[in-house]
């Protein structure tokens, strides 16, 4: 009977899905988490197939995890891919009576299908070399099967070749985690238009009016919250990247990087929210954003949009199409915080749109197309409505006892254009109702008066009623209109409704 591993079918299989996972290991080792990666497209594709119904099911009860496991989908197909086109060299190789078939066949599937996948040439090598060292591993065993005793059988060399193909798997994983855990912060703004005095101002008013709360970010947020459609982030090179406005215009203009960071900045306070957070959800955040405003971008093309309405795309596929009304207050962003962009948030431009939910927040974003018709962006195609005015929230995030035997709520507040003038809270399950101390509101862009589009802390203290009870918090906002009580689920127009918390005592 024949002993070699590679002439039975179990043993090829075998070693096609040991080699084909030191592959996917070898693709992550050589790029990190980059749209370079061979699981990445694979990722997109998924993205963008997957039905409406089952993308709401999994932003409503996974949230982020959905992603992680669409994700992890990929690097299992992209595996039982190479797995199949290795296990098939083989086969033709045993076949032809030929040694070098195997090893030939291996690299050139590896190559072609990351090659294919991620339309790159020598990234594409990064699967090559473990995915080969494996299958070799297994024929040089089969060779010397009998010439030696820890090798002398078919189970031990099946073992052996395994456990090589996971030591490679475990070493790029971890090489591939490094890498992409060590990219660089985001450099400070240098740009020509940008006024790095009025930043500083700025970032320091933020911090001094800031209530210091556990469990509450600062009024500049410091752990800002990300939501893509991919899980990998694209990764332009400003030296390439061009803004092009397009569609309803009278000529089409494209904007580069350099030509973009000359032109005069604006650095603007906007609060961003997720049309897919929850009434109490941590999918809120605020940062100080410099950029150009779109509008004078548009207007060096000659807008003639007969519906009045934009779609912005962005390099990772997405897009979005939103009134033009709403376009005329954004800006082209390039810098957040006084540094620029970091990647997850768009680098190297975005767009930020105040008072409107964040999916028409564009981020690297690559085209503005005025259009004569109304179109379905991405969400839109899977039955979400989140592109009109963001939805007013109060949120309550912390609640401790103090030293003096009272208790403290906190959290924040938002309206977008709205603005906020009060919050209310009521310790008895709404039959009354306090108001709650406001954080001072942040600088408007330009000139004096509050921005337009922040959120503001809030604070409430009271003596607790040694029995069990419920506290209640909504807010007002500048035209004195109450945050409605109506409680709605996040799909498909956005959270609504007060935030709740029973107490015991």
């Amino acid at each position: 009977m024949n002993d070699a591993l590679l002439d039975s079918r179990g043993g090829r299989l075998l070693v096609g899905l040991a080699a084909g996972a030191a592959g996917v290991a070898g693709s992550y080792a050589a790029t990190g988490y980059a749209p370079t990666f061979v699981a990445s497209p694979v990722e997109r594709t998924l993205s963008r197939t997957m039905p409406g119904e089952i993308v709401t099911l999994a932003i409503t009860y996974l949230g982020s995890l959905g992603q992680q496991l669409n994700l992890a989908a990929a690097v299992v197909l992209t595996w039982l891919l190479f797995a199949a086109g290795i296990t098939a060299a083989v086969l033709v190789g045993r076949a032809a009576h030929n040694r070098l078939l195997p090893t030939v066949g291996t690299a050139a599937v590896t190559w072609l299908v990351t090659a294919g996948l991620t339309r790159t040439l020598l990234p594409a090598l990064g699967p090559v070399v473990p995915a080969v060292a494996v299958v070799g591993l297994a024929q040089a065993l089969d060779a010397y099967r009998g010439a030696a005793e820890p090798i002398s059988s078919k189970r031990r060399r099946a073992l052996s070749t395994v456990g090589v193909a996971l030591g490679a798997t475990a070493v790029g994983a971890g090489v591939g985690r490094r890498q992409s855990s060590t990219e660089e912060a985001a450099p400070p703004l240098d740009g020509a238009g940008v006024d790095n005095e009025d930043i500083r101002t700025k970032l320091d008013i933020a911090e001094r009016d800031s209530f210091d709360i556990d469990g509450i970010e600062p009024l500049v947020s410091e752990n800002f919250y990300e939501v893509d459609i991919n899980s990998i982030d694209p990764k332009p090179d400003t030296g390439d990247y061009a803004l092009s406005i397009t569609g309803a215009v009278e000529s089409e203009v494209t904007v580069g990087y350099d030509e973009l960071t000359e032109m005069a900045a604006v650095n603007q306070f906007s609060t961003l929210r997720c049309v897919g957070d929850r009434l109490n959800g941590n999918k809120i955040d605020t940062a100080l954003w410099t950029g150009v405003p779109l509008r004078r971008l548009v207007e060096a093309a000659g807008p003639q949009s007969d519906c009045d309405c934009v779609l912005l795309r962005a390099e990772d596929g997405y897009e979005v199409e939103f009134p033009l009304e709403a376009f005329n207050r954004g800006l082209a962003v390039y810098g957040m915080n006084g540094n620029e962009l970091p990647r997850g948030h768009g680098y190297p431009v975005r767009a930020v749109i105040p008072g409107h939910w964040g999916e028409v927040n564009t981020k690297w974003l690559t085209e503005i197309e005025l259009l004569n018709r109304e179109v379905d962006g991405y969400w839109e195609q899977r039955g979400w409505e989140g592109t009109g005015p963001v939805k007013p929230t109060a949120t309550l995030k912390h609640d401790a006892v103090l030293d003096d035997g009272r208790r403290q709520l906190a959290g924040h507040a938002y309206a977008g254009l709205r603005g906020v003038s009060a919050v209310e809270v009521s310790t008895d399950g709404g039959a009354s109702w306090s108001e709650a101390t406001l954080s001072a509101p942040l600088p408007a862009a330009e000139g004096d008066g509050p921005a337009e589009d922040a959120w503001r802390q809030w604070k409430y203290s009271y003596d607790t009623p040694g029995s069990a009870h419920t506290a209640v918090v909504r807010m007002v906002d500048r035209d004195g209109n109450v945050q409605t009580s109506e409680e709605t689920n996040p799909p498909p127009t956005g959270p609504s409704g007060w935030v709740s918390k029973e107490f015991q005592s």
